[in-house]
């Protein structure tokens, strides 16, 4: 049976995830054609104004709203971060910082249940958006002093105006200044290109529904947590946020990696000749491979006889694998579709939040209906129904780059790098 209050949270989390997922696919064209920092600086700016409602709101109505509309304004970061490491950093550099990149939205999540049980229980739950928004606060501050432009095209145009300034020739424009459709008409147009990307694309589309069901699965987990360890283990409110400590773990493992899987990709280069975006879906076939068996390990150690740290360490697997799918998702994405980076993520987040808002509307009553052990292992046969995607797409996302008029792609390269191959053994 629910509650007003399980309802209520459960409807402000969908709300605020779905948010997070709908708001880069304008965010993303917008830093295309005004840049990064200034997307920064709005999208933080109106994420602190709106939890001003959520905090101090008087009624279910005007927080649920201002949950949506947090969600919206703070998403920003969900696709255009993933634009400025693509600014900051060359195909061979970008492992590394995407891995982090990758990483840092789940730590979140992760370390909030803890965070947040406590918060709720020592005090009421309005603390936890008042310490949400001294947080967002300073980040704003931290943005506004220390984060530039990096957007190359924005860069030249600011050069070329300053050229105009000092030189009195009139001549100098920047590419981007000689677009011949208004701005408004071009935002427009380019609003639309996350969604082709996402519908037009099979690569893009595939990949985006198994991050999809990934990130479902582990907001799902929110609800089925307090459900297992409370009723099977005789946990506390405010202790159910330790259980999220094993997936912590396991994500801070998938970050340790990189130097591994940068290894695999360069070893991959020199085999073919050059780098391939291609290279870098062996470590979404490992996160593939690790989050089936961490769901199928929850799965089957929720009954009430085996010791409760069983469970929690299934988080490790399924940290692992989401760090080493999502990083190696992203930085494919980033790679193969260079140009339109932010709009590849933003098609990415959207999605994929759609799953996250979604997925968590269902659990009680499937947690409830199927049992605890049949309800995780449908989750579990989900995971392997995406298995074989970056399979897949390893062998035929050449071929697929090719006849995109999105992809980032070098005819004459992978001619040679065809010429050129060697037999690789992983």
């Amino acid at each position: 049976d629910f509650n007003v209050s399980e309802i209520t949270a459960i409807a402000g989390l969908t709300l605020f995830v779905f948010g997070m997922g709908a708001g880069p696919m304008l965010y993303a064209p917008l830093s295309e054609f005004y840049g990064r920092r200034i997307i920064y600086i709005l999208s933080f700016t109106f994420y602190l104004a709106f939890q001003f409602p959520v905090g101090f709101g008087t009624n279910i109505t005007s927080v649920l709203i201002n949950r949506l509309l947090s969600g919206l304004a703070g998403s920003a970061f969900m696709s255009v971060a993933g634009g400025t490491v693509s600014d900051l950093f060359s195909k061979e550099e970008i492992g590394k910082p995407m891995m982090v990149f990758t990483a840092a939205p789940f730590l979140g999540p992760e370390i909030g249940p803890l965070i947040g049980d406590f918060i709720t229980y020592r005090l009421e739950w309005r603390w936890a958006i008042y310490i949400m928004m001294i947080w967002t606060g300073t980040m704003l501050g931290l943005i506004l002093l220390f984060v530039p432009e990096t957007y190359a095209p924005v860069l030249l145009r600011w050069k070329a105006k300053k050229l105009r300034q000092e030189t009195g020739n009139q001549k100098l424009y920047a590419p981007i200044e000689n677009m011949k459709r208004s701005v408004i008409r071009t935002v427009a147009v380019s609003c639309t290109r996350p969604f082709q990307l996402l519908f037009l694309e099979p690569m893009v589309f595939c990949l985006c529904v198994f991050s999809g069901i990934l990130l479902g699965i582990m907001y799902l987990f929110f609800q089925a947590f307090p459900l297992v360890f409370e009723n099977n283990h005789g946990f506390e409110r405010q202790h159910v946020g330790l259980t999220f400590l094993g997936m912590f773990v396991g994500c801070i493992l998938g970050v340790f990696t990189e130097p591994f899987w940068k290894s695999v990709y360069n070893h991959l280069s020199v085999s073919y000749g050059s780098g391939r975006p291609e290279f870098r879906l062996p470590q979404v076939m490992a996160g593939a491979v690790f989050t089936p068996i961490g769901v199928f390990w929850f799965a089957f150690t929720t009954y009430k006889a085996v010791p409760y740290i069983v469970p929690i360490l299934a988080g490790l697997p399924f940290g692992l694998g989401m760090v080493l799918a999502f990083s190696g998702i992203f930085t494919y994405l980033v790679e193969a579709y260079r140009p339109y980076a932010a709009s590849a993520l933003a098609a990415n987040g959207f999605l994929r939040s759609s799953f996250a808002a979604i997925f968590p509307l269902f659990s009680l009553a499937m947690y409830n209906n199927l049992g605890y052990v049949w309800a995780s292992a449908l989750l579990g046969f989900l995971c392997l129904g995406c298995l074989p995607f970056p399979f897949l797409f390893y062998k035929v996302g050449p071929y697929l780059r090719k006849r995109s008029r999105f992809a980032w792609t070098n005819q004459e390269e992978e001619m040679s790098q065809t010429k050129t191959r060697k037999t690789v053994n992983i």
